[in-house]
């Protein structure tokens, strides 16, 4: 289903994205790709019900006739709702002829991230004015091994209680004011083994799974 907006506000961001410039091989630049702006043409247009009423005349003779009227037309995905949580889930594989391969090249990501440049001018959630969308890294998920094997670890922020996110979760509204990444210890787990690690060392994994808890 394609909803109608307005024509001036269909295609604005809470943010400017074009000053954006991500680097490649960066979360942002990840982002940046899934959100751009597609034209659809040729196959891919789009089934126009306004051109085809003009076309072939009242609705209900529509199915009858079977003509429909194609149009060329503009798509872009975006964030309308920014969630408490932001699940990341990188794909990590590509096409090696009739096989799959695994994608093993370091995706950077920060520790703090702005979703602003990919959410909806009227984004739901977020208080007019807002130009920022801010979220704290708190959890990792890696894989080594190949697409037939391998073993999964996990790097988990201890940190205190993000009372802030409770009342998004239960209320829908958050009155977070923070801008900085959220306080406390990293730790990387493999099976029953724990032990505290660096941001740094976090930030430099092969990410597959990124967790992110909403700050503003």
């Amino acid at each position: 289903e394609v909803s109608t907006d307005d024509p001036e506000t269909a295609f604005c961001t809470l943010a400017n994205r074009e000053e954006l410039n991500p680097q490649e091989d960066s979360i942002h630049h990840c982002l940046y790709q899934f959100t751009r702006n597609e034209t659809l043409t040729e196959t891919n247009k789009l089934l126009c019900d306004v051109c085809t009423q003009r076309h072939c005349g009242p609705k209900n003779n529509i199915k009858s006739e079977k003509k429909y009227v194609y149009t060329n037309a503009k798509k872009q995905m975006l964030i309308s709702l920014a969630p408490p949580v932001l699940t990341l889930h990188l794909k990590r594989f590509q096409h090696a002829g009739f096989n799959l391969q695994k994608v093993n090249r370091h995706i950077k990501f920060p520790e703090v991230i702005d979703l602003a440049p990919f959410c909806t001018a009227k984004c739901k959630n977020v208080a007019e004015g807002n130009t920022k969308v801010l979220y704290s890294l708190y959890g990792v998920v890696e894989h080594s091994g190949t697409m037939r094997s391998g073993h999964y670890t996990a790097y988990v922020k201890m940190r205190a209680m993000n009372n802030h996110l409770s009342d998004l979760v239960l209320r829908g509204q958050s009155q977070a004011s923070e801008t900085e990444p959220v306080k406390g210890q990293w730790f990387h787990i493999s099976d029953t083994h724990v032990q505290p690690v660096s941001v740094s060392k976090v930030l430099s994994s092969q990410a597959y799974l990124l967790f992110y808890e909403r700050l503003l």
